[in-house]
């Protein structure tokens, strides 16, 4: 796929306006795993856990980006987990998200859905 299918995705994922849209995109970032990935969840993270209204896809963007600093050996998303983090205030202020406090959940989602896009890949 070239390069340019990484902008265009992340793109899509921050102007995704609709619940659960973005999961697709998520793996597709963290997929490819690109500094550049990491900085297109990060601006979405920024942007959508001011949001506690908005049900979107801030979990499984979390999990990506997790899944990304863990193969760049980054820290991209410390600046949201740490204490009195955006995290950890979404998670405080979104009371559809009470039971979900947990990210690594969510990368251990990320990762098989990786695995499961390059099984698919190696099938093919």
């Amino acid at each position: 796929m070239h390069p340019a299918g990484h902008g265009a995705r992340g793109e899509l994922l921050l102007a995704s306006e609709i619940c659960c849209a973005g999961l697709a995109y998520c793996v597709a970032l963290a997929s490819f795993g690109t500094p550049r990935d990491s900085e297109l969840l990060v601006a979405y993270l920024d942007r959508c856990l001011r949001r506690p209204d908005l049900p979107y896809d801030q979990t499984v963007a979390m999990g990506a980006l997790r899944f990304i600093d863990l193969n760049l050996q980054g820290d991209q998303a410390a600046r949201f987990l740490g204490p009195g983090g955006l995290w950890q205030q979404w998670l405080q202020d979104a009371s559809h998200m009470q039971d979900t406090t947990d990210p690594a959940t969510y990368l251990s989602l990320i990762r098989r859905l990786c695995a499961f896009v390059d099984e698919c890949a190696e099938a093919r």
